[in-house]
Formats: structure tokens, sequence, C-alpha cells
């Protein structure tokens, strides 16, 4: 779904990433992994458009991408769950969900049932303010509202960061039933390893902007993944 190969990103006169190359499979969890400040959450920037490359080649689903406006992306199947969940505060739960509508034809703008499914405490509070909501059922929303769109290519970033644990096990249960389905790739940034190692397909650990590792969990032991990601 995802192909990426030796990319690069400058702010201005400083570069953020460097040679970057990542691929990331319908069905597979790809989880990119590294410390604060190695450019995990820039790397999603890219992807989704919100920065554009310096330099390399970026595919989606077998098509070569340009630069294009992040909106064009989202049309082509490209969503994001952000870090900080960055849901309307103001919008009740059911506005939050339908602002996912834009990607999506006329005729096909509905909650599916499914949603509710997998997040049952949206359906109780679709009339409430997004910003009354806990830190938790705001991830659950900012999930629920990726998933609207239909995505081929679902990015998180950092989902479990602040949120119980108890909402940390849910969404890894939801990340699973995803990926099982085999509509979509999924790309996960995650810091918290456990949560990361238990979930992944594919790893790409970063460090200082470059690929330092990357393989298939079979090929990369839990020792030699912690110790790379804890340099």
């Amino acid at each position: 779904m995802l192909t990426m190969k030796d990319v690069c990103l400058h702010y201005g006169q400083s570069q953020i990433l460097y040679d970057v190359s990542i691929d990331a499979a319908v069905g597979n969890v790809t989880c990119v992994m590294g410390t604060n400040g190695v450019g995990k959450t820039s790397l999603l920037k890219t992807i989704a458009g919100t920065h554009h490359r310096s330099h390399g080649l970026y595919s989606l689903d077998g098509e070569e991408i340009g630069k294009p406006a992040p909106h064009i992306l989202a049309h082509k199947g490209v969503a994001v769950v952000p870090q900080g969940r960055d849901i309307f505060p103001l919008l009740t739960v059911k506005e939050n969900l339908e602002t996912g509508y834009a990607c999506l034809p006329r005729g096909a703008r509905k909650v599916p049932g499914e949603i509710f499914e997998l997040f049952p405490v949206l359906k109780q509070m679709l009339g409430r303010r997004g910003g009354d909501l806990s830190g938790g059922q705001q991830q659950q929303l900012s999930i629920a509202r990726a998933l609207i769109t239909k995505p081929k290519l679902l990015l998180m970033d950092e989902p479990t960061e602040g949120i119980q644990p108890n909402i940390i096990k849910q969404i890894g249960e939801v990340i699973k039933y995803l990926r099982d389905q085999r509509t979509m790739a999924i790309v996960l940034v995650e810091q918290y390893f456990q949560f990361a190692y238990d979930l992944a397909d594919e790893f790409v650990v970063l460090e200082r902007g470059a690929v330092t590792l990357t393989g298939d969990k079979s090929a990369i032991t839990e020792e030699r993944l912690l110790e790379a990601v804890s340099v």
C-alpha cells in the first residue's frame, strides 16, 4: 500500500529525515520506533502530506505521489490519528465523527454500526461535546473519526500517550481487529515498547532522522529491538 524510498525532509535549513525508506503492506502493522525527537512524527506528517519531502519517492497503492495537499491524500485513502488527538472540543461527538464525511461520496455519508461495536462508549455520548470527554474517550473518538473515511492507509501517532491502561488494551484490540480485516495498511508510531512489540508485523527504528534498523518481526529479537530504541 505504501512505499517510500530515500525520503529526505528539511525544515528551512535544518534536515530532519535522511534517506528514509519504509514499506507498509495491507493487513500489516508497521511500527515506527525511536526516542523523542528522532523524526517519527515528521515522517508521519510527510506521509500525510502536511510536510513535503525535499527528496525521495513515494507511492500509494501503486500510484506514484507527487507533493499533494493533505486533503488530496485523504481522498486517496490516507487517514491520520494525530498525536494529541486533535478532536474539535466544541463539536459534539456526532459532529466530530461527521467531519470524516468530507472524504466520502454523498451516498456513503453515515456512521457505520461497526464504529459503535469497536467503541461502544461513543454511542452513549453522541450529544456530548468532544471537549467534555476524558482523554481515553477522546482518543477513541479520534480513531473512530479516521475510520469513518474508510482508509487504505491508517497513520497512528502515539495512540497510547496519556491514556489509562484499560483504554490502551481496548485500542490494542481495535488495531488487531483492523489488521485482521486486511482492508488497510497501518503505520503506528509508538514509544510504549510492549504495546508496539505485541502489535507490530514490521519495525522501522529511527535515530537522528535516519533508519538504523528495519525488518520483519520474525527477524528481529525483542532484545535487539529494545537495544535499538534505547540508544
